[in-house]
């Protein structure tokens, strides 16, 4: 009896303690107040209306243009019927050959992200923390450098490239990982910070596992989120990129689009919404993947 009743109080004072920190009593930090009021929720819905009109009216507009049948304002569906027209395959082809050589560097992008730089963030955090600024510095540097200076230095870096690996648009994924660079770090690097990689790693390697298991079964499962987060924002960076495809003379999605939009301008519109649509859906996921967190058994009793 004496033994429980200790045990008891020890977590009462423990209890009363956490308390006492969250509340601000003696014997607690004291919680940080806010810094000024809080908006009314007639602000907060006026500042959504708001910033939700001026991303909604341009996209509203994009719409209905690919519905618009000439200058008289009359709407129709001939533009999207069109598409699958074969009569105008010979125009339209440039566009699904530009998609298809976008999908497949998206694809050796993301592969870089996941052998390359996924790697180097979890051996920084796990055996040389000291070094994690400077890679944090080397993954943002892209994204501070203007894209066109960019370009001009890797053009004699292409003109080799050309020679070894020949001129395919695949090979625009080398220099599309190293923009792709800042965009997939982040997301990562959230996710390492918000787990104690070194606590879990240690403690299931205490229990017998391997360093393969540790990184399989304990620290991929984290880290799912922000490995789903920078995927998904690769990918995006890719379907949008224009500047380094058309300085480099490759064809992607992106210089098909312009290219078509000489001939038939509804058409590039009703490719842009789509690309629109599908990087709109690529946020809802990165929003949904991982935001389920397991019950706890209070709430699964």
């Amino acid at each position: 009896m004496t033994a429980v009743s200790g045990s008891a109080a020890v977590d009462a004072a423990l209890a009363a303690r956490d308390r006492s920190a969250g509340t601000g009593r003696p014997g607690g930090a004291a919680r940080p107040g806010r810094f000024g009021p809080a908006p009314s929720q007639v602000t907060a819905a006026i500042v959504l209306v708001v910033v939700g009109l001026v991303f909604a009216v341009p996209l509203v507009a994009l719409v209905q243009f690919t519905f618009r049948q000439g200058t008289d304002g009359g709407l129709t569906l001939d533009h999207y019927t069109a598409l699958a027209d074969p009569v105008n395959a010979t125009t339209y082809q440039p566009v699904f050959d530009g998609l298809v050589a976008s999908l497949v560097i998206a694809a050796i992008t993301v592969a870089i992200v996941l052998l390359v730089l996924l790697p180097a963030q979890i051996i920084t955090a796990l055996r040389y923390p000291r070094l994690r600024r400077l890679l944090e510095f080397v993954c943002l540097v892209p994204i501070t450098v203007p894209l066109v200076v960019l370009v001009v230095g890797f053009i004699p870096v292409y003109q080799v490239v050309a020679q070894l690996l020949g001129s395919g648009s695949w090979t625009l994924a080398f220099a599309i990982g190293i923009v792709s660079l800042p965009f997939a770090f982040r997301p990562v690097a959230a996710a390492i910070s918000a787990m104690d990689m070194t606590v879990l790693s240690e403690a299931a390697r205490s229990l017998g596992a391997s360093w393969w298991t540790v990184t399989w079964r304990v620290l991929l499962p984290n880290l799912r989120r922000g490995i789903t987060a920078a995927c998904f924002l690769t990918i995006t960076v890719v379907l949008g990129e224009y500047t380094l495809a058309s300085f480099l003379s490759r064809t992607t999605f992106q210089t098909a689009l312009v290219l078509v939009q000489q001939t038939d301008p509804y058409v590039a519109a009703i490719f842009s919404v789509a690309a629109l649509v599908f990087g709109f859906l690529l946020l809802v996921v990165i929003g949904r993947v991982g935001a389920r967190r397991r019950r706890s058994p209070k709430e699964s009793a």
